[in-house]
């Protein structure tokens, strides 16, 4: 059950040495991208979080992968995952993308969510994050913009939109620094403009809020917006402050924990919600609920385990359109009515919620939408454990292939530092990430970094401002 653990239970020798962090290695590429499923599978069972509602090695072998196309950010995020060098780091080249766009289609095949995020994906020339976007949906795959939105415009969004865009995911929450908002909920009205820019288009809504202490007891405010906002929003995802990166707020408190989190959207969302059901990964990472919202009101939407698990098992193999509610509702009824009996125990459960939710239906004259919420328990650079990393469902795409988001963040720079190998008809050249020259021979030594204070952010602008005084 979600409220059994507590992380502060964790005993030191459960996690990962730092001779462990240092010989961890991304995934090797797999001799074809259909033996992932089954690879995932084996994986959860290694690790104990093989249940009948677990998502990964079922429906899909991975749960999404980030692909980093710029270090570069336009935000100083107090709980920002990049690291102190980040900002020195040149984008990579457009054929690099290509080639890692290509390698998770390797590694996971057709219908892989791909993250397309940074830094912030919208500094990079709008002509190469269009082609990015359209490369990723000329694979088979689903690619969802992750930004900050403030250079996400409207005729962006449209444009990425007809180059392939499924889902555009806004990242808001006080650890931003934004002018002008001076708590979580005032910043409910920035999250009010994006969703108004992205109405009307073909595209899937989701929120990322980092919880802290800062927004802890607001986060149920920003639940009711999503609430009232359910005719948009898809998912809402929130993230337990991790102390990673060059991020100064360090590791989170007691009181930030899985069921506190829980507990706090229930709050927004009026209603107790079953989190214990759909598994996803491992049970420590991560927690999805699932909810109908029809007048304001909410319904829980997996509160029958058994009928879930009935129903994941049939239509694990089905896609779903997110840019189309219709068609995503026709895929699952025709998936239920190939199973009679299935069928039958699907329309009891439905029946007993319609008639709950009568009252609210006849208001809202029928119109019902679903919404998500979503925890991530993401873990410290200096606490990771290995078990948790095994079952990983959320991996960055380097340039040697995917390894877990985590341990990505802990050990950063040995990704975005390290020299690009360029094929080409003149053969093997270099790209060096600092200085964005191509050569015949990789350049692994720099001289020390030096940052200036213009682009320095977290840990290292406070260092550099200390030292001024």
């Amino acid at each position: 059950m979600l409220d059994d653990w507590n992380p502060w239970r964790i005993e030191a020798d459960s996690c990962m040495t730092p001779r462990e962090v240092r010989a961890a290695q991304p995934a090797a590429r797999p001799a074809e991208h259909r033996a992932a499923l089954v690879a995932a599978r084996q994986r959860m069972l290694a690790t104990g979080q093989w249940t009948a509602g677990q998502l990964m090695g079922r429906r899909w072998p991975i749960g999404c992968v980030a692909l980093e196309i710029t270090q570069r950010c336009n935000l100083d995020c107090t709980a920002c995952y990049l690291s102190d060098y980040s900002e020195a780091v040149k984008d990579l080249p457009l054929d690099e993308v290509f080639r890692r766009i290509d390698m998770i289609f390797e590694h996971y095949g057709a219908n892989t969510d791909v993250q397309v995020t940074g830094g912030d994906p919208t500094l990079r020339k709008r002509d190469e994050l269009v082609a990015i976007v359209r490369r990723v949906r000329d694979k088979g795959m689903r690619p969802t913009l992750f930004t900050n939105g403030i250079r996400a415009r409207r005729d962006l969004l449209q444009e990425l939109v007809e180059a392939g865009l499924v889902d555009v995911a806004f990242h808001v929450d006080m650890t931003q620094q934004r002018k002008g908002y001076a708590s979580e909920t005032a910043l409910n009205a920035l999250r009010q403009e994006y969703i108004e820019r992205a109405r009307g288009l073909r595209l899937s809504v989701m929120f990322n809020t980092t919880v802290f202490d800062g927004n802890f007891d607001q986060i149920p405010e920003v639940v009711a917006l999503f609430v009232r906002n359910s005719d948009m929003v898809r998912l809402a995802s929130f993230q337990l402050l991790a102390d990673t990166g060059r991020g100064v707020l360090g590791s989170r408190t007691r009181r930030i924990t899985l069921a506190s989190a829980r507990r706090q959207i229930e709050l927004g969302a009026g209603t107790s919600l079953s989190f214990d059901t759909a598994h996803v990964g491992h049970v420590r990472c991560n927690r999805y609920a699932m909810a109908l919202v029809t007048n304001g009101r909410v319904y829980d939407m997996l509160d029958d385990p058994k009928l879930f698990n009935a129903i994941l098992e049939h239509t694990a193999r089905l896609q779903f359109d997110r840019q189309s509610r219709p068609k995503a509702v026709g895929t699952f009824v025709r998936g239920m009515l190939a199973s009679p009996r299935l069928t039958l125990r699907g329309a009891g459960w439905l029946a007993r919620k319609v008639w709950r939710a009568k009252g609210d239906l006849l208001q809202a004259r029928g119109r019902a939408h679903k919404l998500s919420f979503f925890i991530h328990n993401f873990m410290d650079a200096c606490g990771l454990e290995q078990d948790r990393i095994d079952a990983c469902v959320f991996t960055a795409a380097t340039g040697d292939g995917p390894i877990s988001m985590c341990l990505h963040n802990a050990k950063r720079d040995v990704f975005i530092l390290h020299p690009v190998r360029l094929g080409g008809a003149q053969g093997d050249r270099f790209w060096d990430p600092l200085s964005g020259e191509v050569s015949a021979q990789p350049v692994r030594l720099h001289p020390v970094l030096e940052i200036g204070r213009k682009k320095a952010k977290g840990r290292l602008k406070r260092a550099l401002a200390a030292t001024a005084k």
